[in-house]
């Protein structure tokens, strides 16, 4: 009988009803009973004047979803570096990287196992703290002489995130600058003792008296001062070479015609070896692209090098030809006691000699090779040494001809 009304209508008419047998039964003050009925028709009213329908239960709301995460393993492919998802103290995931360096066996070893390097299990065996943690350092990791920074930190479901960040190139750096400071302050401290040596022997009445020991005295100060000049002109001209690095010469150079032109000067010189250098040009080789002062630089180093490490009487020879692949090639030869193999790796470095006295007594600074190497850099060729004990040492170089596109790959040994 009451499906055609609404819940709300039941329920005021169920008020009236209990009003009514609270009245007459249960004796209720007639006051409150009146309340009640108003209170219950005024509610019967309402709900029938509105039309009351059945509450209907509300649609939910429809939401997209969001794009699915990328995998873990894509996540961490992605970091440069080595780098590893640890839970519960092993390793779960590893990126390339990590596998190369540490093994292709670390997931699912123990961590300070997949690492092995103190500093690292010390780190990785304490709790994470509340504030971060500084990076750990490594060094030995891989190769005795690699630095490693290791960063650790906390991820969802107290799994660990231990990120290898490579800082031997920094630490080489540094370690460069300290020697080069090093090296250029024993080289300059050197002659400027004994320089002030022979003044402070000079100002001595019986030793200044004495032409024969005075003017002994004067040229020894002089070829120290000499020295000194020499080693203050290739440290500017060093910074000057690295200052314009990326900076590429464009002009064209014949090589031919430079080649004469530092013979001449070697020879106006009045060197004693100077009538042992003998030149192989190729006259159709083409000109390159170059800087004409800084590649006169690179041959007078060179040849110089061989006039004073080859034996004297033999030959120097400069030859000058163009590759199958059209690249021009210079090579300079002596015939001297050569290098060992364990040297010359080192040979460009800054200040590095074979034989320091020997190198020192030929008025050498110790920066020619650097020179060398950081202009061919700059020019975009090629370097190479080769040397055999007893018999003698051959620097090749190899530049683009002028017009062509710059060599696509970095300063490297030819052989």
């Amino acid at each position: 009988m009451l499906q055609g009304f609404g819940s709300r209508t039941v329920i005021a008419i169920g008020l009236v009803v209990i009003a009514a047998i609270a009245v007459f039964l249960l004796e209720w003050n007639l006051q409150a009973a009146i309340i009640t009925l108003v209170g219950g028709v005024a509610a019967a009213l309402a709900a029938t004047g509105t039309g009351d329908q059945p509450i209907e239960t509300p649609r939910p709301i429809e939401v997209t979803p969001p794009p699915p995460l990328p995998e873990l393993q894509e996540v961490i492919e992605a970091v440069l570096g080595p780098v590893l998802i640890v839970a519960e103290g092993r390793v779960t995931h590893a990126n390339a990287a990590a596998l190369e360096l540490l093994g292709k066996h670390i997931v699912g070893e123990d961590v300070r196992v997949a690492i092995r390097h103190p500093g690292a299990a010390e780190r990785l065996a304490s709790p994470l703290a509340g504030m971060p943690q500084g990076p750990t350092n490594l060094v030995g990791l891989g190769a005795l002489d690699q630095h490693w920074e290791m960063h650790v930190s906390r991820a969802a479901g107290g799994q660990r995130i231990v990120h290898l960040i490579d800082r031997t190139g920094n630490y080489a750096a540094e370690r460069m600058r300290v020697d080069f400071v090093a090296n250029a302050s024993h080289e300059l401290r050197t002659p400027l003792a004994s320089i002030l040596g022979y003044i402070e022997t000079l100002g001595d009445d019986k030793a200044g008296e004495d032409a024969q020991v005075r003017g002994r005295f004067l040229k020894i100060m002089f070829d120290e001062a000499r020295r000194m000049q020499r080693l203050v002109e290739d440290l500017i001209s060093l910074s000057r070479i690295e200052a314009e690095k990326y900076r590429l010469p464009d002009r064209a150079v014949d090589l031919g015609e430079l080649i004469g032109e530092v013979r001449s000067e070697l020879l106006d010189a009045q060197n004693a070896r100077s009538n042992d250098i003998v030149a192989d040009l190729d006259l159709g080789v083409a000109a390159v692209a170059g800087d004409r002062a800084q590649l006169s630089q690179v041959l007078h180093n060179l040849i110089g090098n061989a006039m004073k490490y080859g034996r004297a009487g033999t030959p120097v020879t400069v030859k000058l030809w163009s590759d199958r692949v059209g690249m021009v090639r210079i090579s300079v030869a002596d015939e001297g006691e050569g290098i060992a193999p364990e040297h010359i790796p080192r040979l460009t470095e800054r200040f590095y000699r074979v034989d320091p006295g020997r190198s020192r007594a030929a008025g050498g600074t110790g920066l020619g090779l650097a020179i060398v190497k950081h202009i061919i850099e700059r020019h975009r060729g090629r370097f190479d040494i080769a040397s055999t004990v007893g018999k003698g040492t051959t620097v090749t170089l190899m530049l683009p001809p002028h017009g062509k596109a710059a060599m696509p790959f970095p300063v490297a040994p030819l052989s």
